[in-house]
């Protein structure tokens, strides 16, 4: 997989092959139209002019080939990712060797500081305690909390200073809680429930309820989800990371203010994705249920999504899923936030999506860019169903728009108008299934 960092230099490198292609078949071609005449003089009458026009379509025949293949080569730079290729089989494994693990038993008051690598099984229920991973830059920590409840006013319950990475698996049922303001530590604001500076993966057969006053998971870097099961309420962001989000499998329940998960790297733009091979979701959220700068990739899972807009990014890919989405802005939307991608695009490769409009100025399916639809069963119901300001591909699946079975994608453009796209707006030029 390419990391999404070495995007634009992908893109760039590629344009380079095209203009250098470009100067060689110029090149190619005035050689071979000076030639012309010296050819001309052996050849039959009216051969040379026949001649003339088969090497300039040549040329050109080259000319497309080649940039077809460079597009494609671009294209294919912002492939799908690969799970096999984005999780460890430590952060797959739900349950944690505690043959040689430390005990804590947490008390009201005292701060845990953990600064070495290792095992750590957690129990006990306390107030205004945080559990402090201040380990070294190669140090892999795991923190097994069993039947832990912890209540803190102003400061994470778990908060992850420095390490290499740090694991969270689940044992027994557990409950983490922030009521006041976070109160930042030095430069950092520490304004989650867990909060981690370095890499984090949570996991395991047990539960985790979170209730914050602001955000209830945070991940500077990369943030892993394999198993669990999660109930989080957060004033502002249930799910939020730096580089990305990974979920691999959970059952999740989220109250959110703003976004269920959120992914976004303000210093790169290229990053900020999030993959979902599986799970099951339940989100109520003021905002955005799943909300990527770069790439949505979900590729299998079961979503119930009530949300201004219910997934967003620049690229949002769906391999596969049972989506039942609520909406009062766009279902699934796709905008330009990031420079990795030339332009936004919603690409539908399977999976049952039904998505349900509130009235008004509303889109069930809604790209600042295009729209490819090459399997899967879409049911949308509103009074937008599409909006594209590119091209649509119908090329495989079936498409319902308001009930009825459309054989072209509608483009509902400006808004307005009735029949999901049809009353007002105009067909894609290129929406009929191919």
């Amino acid at each position: 997989m390419k990391s999404f960092k070495d995007m634009n230099e992908i893109i760039k490198a590629e344009n380079r092959k095209k203009k250098n292609l470009r100067i060689y078949i110029a090149t190619l071609l005035a050689v071979q139209m000076l030639m012309l005449p010296l050819s001309g003089c052996v050849s039959e009458s009216g051969s040379q002019a026949a001649g003339t026009g088969n090497t300039a379509t040549s040329v050109v025949a080259t000319l497309n080939d080649e940039e077809a293949k460079v597009s494609a080569t671009t294209q294919s730079s912002s492939a799908g990712l690969s799970a096999d290729e984005l999780f460890t089989e430590r952060d797959l494994t739900q349950t944690a060797d505690l043959s040689d693990a430390k005990e804590i038993a947490l008390q009201s008051g005292k701060n845990v500081t953990i600064t070495k690598a290792g095992v750590y099984r957690v129990t006990g229920s306390a107030e205004n305690v945080t559990i402090i991973v201040d380990a070294g830059d190669e140090d892999k920590v795991q923190l097994v909390l069993d039947g832990v409840s912890v209540t803190n006013a102003d400061a994470p319950c778990i908060y992850v200073r420095n390490a290499d990475k740090v694991f969270v698996t689940l044992s027994g049922d557990n409950s983490l809680s922030v009521t006041g303001q976070f109160t930042a530590d030095g430069d950092t604001n520490t304004d989650g429930v867990i909060f981690s500076k370095d890499d984090l993966t949570l996991n395991g057969a047990g539960s985790l309820t979170v209730n914050s006053s602001d955000n209830g998971i945070v991940g500077k870097d990369d943030l892993k989800i394999t198993g669990g099961t999660y109930k989080i309420t957060a004033a502002s962001k249930a799910i939020e990371a730096n580089d990305s989000i990974r979920v691999a499998g959970g059952s999740f329940t989220i109250k959110a203010g703003t976004d269920g998960l959120h992914a976004e790297n303000e210093d790169d733009d290229s990053l900020g994705y999030i993959y979902i091979g599986g799970g099951s979701f339940s989100m109520s959220v003021g905002d955005d249920g799943i909300h990527a700068v770069s790439l949505v990739q979900i590729d299998g899972g079961t979503f119930t999504i009530s949300a201004a807009e219910c997934m967003e990014g620049t690229y949002i890919r769906i391999n596969d899923g049972t989506f039942d989405l609520s909406s009062w802005d766009d279902g699934i939307n796709a905008a330009r936030k990031s420079s990795a991608y030339s332009t936004p695009v919603v690409e539908i490769n399977g999976g049952a999506i039904n998505i349900t409009m509130s009235a008004g100025d509303t889109d069930g399916i809604d790209s600042n860019g295009d729209i490819i639809v090459n399997g899967g069963t879409i049911s949308v119901s509103g009074n937008s169903t599409f909006d594209y300001d590119g091209t649509a591909q119908l090329n495989g699946g079936t498409i319902y728009c308001n009930g009825q079975q459309v054989t072209e994608i509608p483009n509902q453009m400006m808004g307005g108008g009735g029949m999901g796209g049809f009353g007002g707006g105009r067909m894609g030029g290129r929406g009929r299934r191919g």
